[in-house]
C-alpha cells in the first residue's frame, strides 16, 4: 500500500466521451457498479453520492471535474468503521491512446482497513475496484456486464 494509495489501470476500447458518460451517469453505474446510482451536478465543491435501493452508500465532494479527462472527489463509505483523519480520495484519469482509453483509478489517503488480503471477495478497495472496473470495461466493449457473482 505504497503512499496509502490503490492504483488500478485499465485500457478500454471506447471513446473518452462514452467512458465519461459511464462514470457520471446512473444509467451506466447501476449496471456495472453493484447497482449503485450516482448523483452530482459535477461542479467543483458539489456533493456526489452513490446510492443503492434508495439509500446513500458512499458520498463525497467534487475536487476536480474536467469532462473527458479527470474526475476527482472525496470518498466516504457510510458503513465504514475505520478511524480516519480525513476522507479518502478517488481520481479517475482518462487518456486517449489510439482506439482505446487508458483509465487510471487512484484511491488515495487510505488506512490499513481499506485493503483486504483475502481471495474470492469484493471486500476491500483492492478487491472491489477491479471487479467494478472490469464490469465497466465489459459493458462498454460488449454492451453487456459480467454475470453477477456472489461470494
Amino acid at each position: 500500500m505504497a503512499d496509502n494509495a490503490f492504483v488500478y489501470v485499465s485500457y478500454i476500447a471506447t471513446t473518452p466521451e462514452k467512458l465519461w458518460e459511464a462514470l457520471t451517469s446512473s444509467e451506466f453505474t447501476e449496471q456495472y457498479f453493484f447497482g449503485s446510482k450516482i448523483e452530482s451536478d459535477w461542479k467543483v465543491g458539489s456533493s456526489i453520492t452513490y446510492s443503492r435501493d434508495g439509500k446513500v452508500s458512499d458520498y463525497g465532494t467534487i475536487l476536480k471535474c474536467e469532462p473527458y479527462r479527470v474526475l476527482s472527489f472525496t470518498w466516504t463509505y457510510v458503513a465504514d468503521r475505520a478511524t480516519r483523519e480525513e476522507p479518502s480520495q478517488v481520481t479517475f484519469e482518462l487518456k486517449q491512446m489510439g482506439s482505446a482509453v487508458k483509465l487510471t483509478l487512484k484511491h488515495e489517503k487510505l488506512v490499513a482497513a481499506d485493503i483486504v488480503e483475502k481471495e474470492d471477495t469484493f471486500e476491500g478497495l483492492n478487491n472491489g475496484w477491479p471487479a467494478i472496473l472490469s464490469n465497466l470495461k465489459s459493458l462498454l466493449e460488449t454492451g453487456k456486464t459480467l454475470e453477477p457473482v456472489s461470494l
